[in-house]
């Protein structure tokens, strides 16, 4: 499996909600490409393309897993509270082969999010990612903000406040964004449109 790290040695200020001591990396593989902050235990921002791949295996018991030299969150973080191991890059859309579907349950894809968003609205607009990529492909692009301070669990893992979700269709070059709050939704996927950020979209 093909990595590329980088440690970033600056603040982070503004576009994630709070600044971020200097302990971010950039990690890009096969399948996405995240900036983490090792102090929130948190990605700040995942990139991955979606481009309707044939489902061939299956997630079965697969479970996430952490990485070595980078400090992320665990299992411990999601024990006894309403927090789902939310993925970035869905396993969904990864599923053409066993090495890609399990580089989704990295650690460094999971997002703390509340279970009735995880389980809800967000699954299905992933679920209409995959209907809109039948017709071209999609860059995806998820960003994390935290309030400052930044809520916690008691095992340290920050709790993002919201999640926005910038959808490229690259063939008609346009662009679809949405923001979540971390709560139970109250509106179908659709309600939370926004107006797109054209800030939000580099990496």
């Amino acid at each position: 499996m093909k990595r590329f790290l980088y440690i970033l040695p600056f603040l982070i200020i503004g576009l994630f909600g709070a600044a971020q001591q200097s302990d971010v990396v950039r990690v890009k593989n096969e399948v996405f490409e995240v900036m983490y902050s090792q102090s929130l235990e948190q990605p700040l921002y995942i990139k991955y393309r979606s481009t309707n791949r044939p489902t061939n295996v299956n997630r079965g018991h697969m479970n996430f897993y952490t990485e070595k030299s980078i400090k992320t969150s665990d299992d411990m973080d999601y024990k006894g509270n309403i927090y789902d191991k939310g993925h970035g890059a869905p396993a969904a859309t990864f599923s053409d082969n066993e090495t890609n579907l399990k580089q989704t349950f990295s650690y460094l894809n999971s997002i703390m999010q509340d279970q009735y968003l995880n389980r809800g609205e967000w699954r299905l607009l992933e679920e209409q990612e995959r209907k809109w990529d039948d017709k071209e492909s999609l860059t995806v692009i998820i960003n994390l903000n935290f309030d400052n301070p930044a809520k916690r669990v008691p095992t340290n893992a920050a709790i993002p406040s919201k999640l926005h979700k910038h959808i490229h269709f690259e063939k008609s070059n346009v662009w679809k964004c949405y923001s979540f709050p971390n709560a139970r939704p109250d509106k179908g996927w659709e309600s939370y449109e926004v107006k797109c950020n054209q800030k939000e979209h580099k990496f």
